[in-house]
């Protein structure tokens, strides 16, 4: 019964999160804790999860011609190696979820934002751009964001993409559309650089309990990503998912503050 409940979580997570350009690894990874599974299995069921959801996203998103590579390429290019790096660092368990669960709470706060209102009052450069895009806009910007983000990513095992998506929306970067695809992008590839680094330690990798994960988050990946391209409300639907983040990451925290690090 308990991994029919995983299976209805999962699909429900993938297409909630693949609408906004996310792949579900941050509340995989909440869901499986809170059903008492072993910590050495959620890590790649979560990487592995988040793959296949941003990978159908993704090629959606390519169709609609949503992923300006040319743009992108800082952000991808810096945070692949430290995604890797970030998979092979050793962490506790309390540490690990003490870093997730500070991140979900600090993205919930950027993603409910309104980015309409902040748009009026958004400082701009002497020909009128916007400051946050002339700040991205420079390569050493965009890798040295990327590189923070891929280490974190590959250290807590969610993809980035929650990381990433928060502040490009917060600098103006591109229109909200334009940002998931990003988002679905950086998380493939970081999550794919980071379940590489895992693999290079000893991992445990349950295919009987895998395989089924990954079918029903493919189906709501495909949903949900369908839906997030083309026609649903997006403050609708980031403000939905900063709600379940917050959620997420309060309990984390409750749950792991009190134990020491080690």
């Amino acid at each position: 019964m308990e991994f029919y409940i995983l299976l209805i979580g999962f699909f429900v997570i993938a297409a909630i999160y693949s609408s906004v350009g996310f792949g579900g690894g941050s509340s995989y990874l909440a869901l499986m804790g809170v059903m008492g599974l072993a910590m050495g299995l959620m890590k790649p069921a979560a990487l592995l999860c988040n793959i296949v959801v941003v990978t159908g996203g993704t090629i959606i998103y390519c169709r609609e011609k949503l992923i300006d590579i040319k743009k992108s390429w800082p952000f991808l290019a810096a945070s692949v190696p430290m995604a890797f790096l970030g998979g092979q660092w050793p962490v506790s368990e309390d540490t690990f979820f003490r870093l997730l669960g500070v991140s979900l709470v600090v993205a919930s706060v950027l993603l409910w934002r309104d980015r309409k209102k902040e748009n009026r009052n958004h400082s701009v450069t002497e020909s009128g751009e916007p400051a946050g895009i002339a700040f991205l806009a420079k390569p050493v910007s965009g890798f040295a964001l990327g590189a923070g983000i891929g280490f974190l990513s590959g250290l807590v095992g969610i993809g980035g993409g929650i990381f990433l998506s928060p502040v490009l929306h917060l600098l103006r970067w591109d229109s909200a559309r334009k940002i998931s695809a990003l988002a679905s992008l950086f998380i493939l590839v970081n999550s794919v650089s980071g379940l590489a680094g895992l693999m290079t330690r000893t991992v445990q990798l349950d295919l009987r309990f895998i395989l089924p994960l990954l079918g029903v988050v493919f189906l709501g990946g495909q949903v949900g990503s369908r839906i997030g391209a083309r026609k649903f409300n997006i403050l609708y639907i980031r403000r939905i998912t900063a709600l379940l983040i917050f959620i997420a990451g309060v309990n984390i925290l409750r749950d792991h503050w009190t134990s020491p690090f080690v």
